[in-house]
């Protein structure tokens, strides 16, 4: 149900409305504004229909990030993966999308989270239940008024979602749902809690590289950070991975898991796999050595590869 233009859109025109395959990058937050305009420009040029980019602590401020790279590109979506809704109070969340979807209409979809408790802790905040503060946060957005004209058409919304419970509430309150950080085997079970009508957005990391050692070392220096993170260490779990995977940097299996490692061809039968098993989107993610490269290189390969 839309809400003065958020929301509503429907999950089968945002799956056809993103496509098969999407950009997801972080290397845009660390970047100046011109550098990561020209790196939008050029994914957009490759064809790539939507870029994805996180919002982090100490990160770009993910609605004026989006007004950035909406303002570098002339066709692209802009879509955070995801806009923490502790950083930011209802009515703030829901007017500075529709503000974006008014001004680059068809351009913006909204994609919201929870966050972690290590990061809401930081910024002074509490995390609680995760579902019931979703829920309160939609109800509350959808109560918020808004002067301007609103967009048209809707803002699409997402919800970031791995458990069950999040899923369903996607499905009964979004227009789709995005999953990060999860194996092939993760997306049936995403499509099943979802049913056929919402859209699901697979993030998939990669490393485009030929030395399989090396690529391991960059997917781990990756990984730490996230199987040290309880919702993503416990996706993981509930799908039978064990706690010796999941120990330290996680074992080589389960980052084989997670990352895609390897050759185009690698990569690209990996993004197939989450498309096959129910994704309508993949986003994908592509990790270089340098934090700050937006890996334009391998895009390129990959995008060549994929559309042949």
């Amino acid at each position: 149900m839309s809400s003065l233009g958020l929301g509503g859109y429907g999950g089968r025109e945002l799956a056809q409305l993103l496509g098969s395959l999407n950009v997801w990058n972080f290397a845009l937050q660390r970047l100046s504004s011109a550098e990561e305009g020209a790196a939008a420009h050029a994914f957009e040029q490759l064809g790539y229909r939507a870029i994805w980019m996180p919002e982090s602590l100490g990160s770009k401020e993910v609605m004026a990030h989006s007004a950035l790279l909406l303002g570098a590109t002339e066709r692209a979506i802009v879509a955070p993966g995801i806009a923490n809704i502790h950083a930011r109070d209802p009515m703030a969340m829901a007017n500075g999308a529709r503000a974006l979807g008014e001004a680059y209409p068809g351009r913006f979809v909204l994609g919201l989270g929870v966050s972690h408790a290590p990061s809401v802790e930081t910024r002074g905040g509490a995390y609680g239940s995760p579902i019931e503060r979703m829920r309160s946060y939609l109800d509350a957005m959808d109560a918020a008024t808004y002067a301007a004209p609103a967009p048209d058409p809707a803002v699409p919304l997402v919800l970031a979602a791995l458990g069950p419970r999040m899923l369903e509430l996607a499905a009964e309150r979004a227009d789709g749902a995005h999953t990060y950080f999860v194996p092939t085997e993760h997306t049936p079970f995403a499509r099943q809690r979802l049913g056929p009508g919402p859209c699901l957005v697979v993030e998939v990391t990669a490393v485009l590289t030929t030395d399989h050692s090396a690529g391991l070392d960059i997917a781990r220096a990756f990984a730490r950070h996230y199987f040290a993170l309880p919702n993503y260490a416990n996706n993981l779990r509930r799908l039978g991975w064990g706690d010796a995977d999941l120990a330290a940097d996680g074992s080589d299996r389960v980052l084989e898991a997670v990352v895609a490692i390897g050759d185009v061809d690698t990569i690209v039968s990996r993004v197939r796999e989450h498309l096959e098993a129910g994704a309508d989107t993949v986003c994908l993610q592509i990790r270089a050595e340098k934090s700050t490269d937006p890996a334009l290189d391998a895009y390129r390969e990959i995008a060549a590869a994929f559309n042949a």
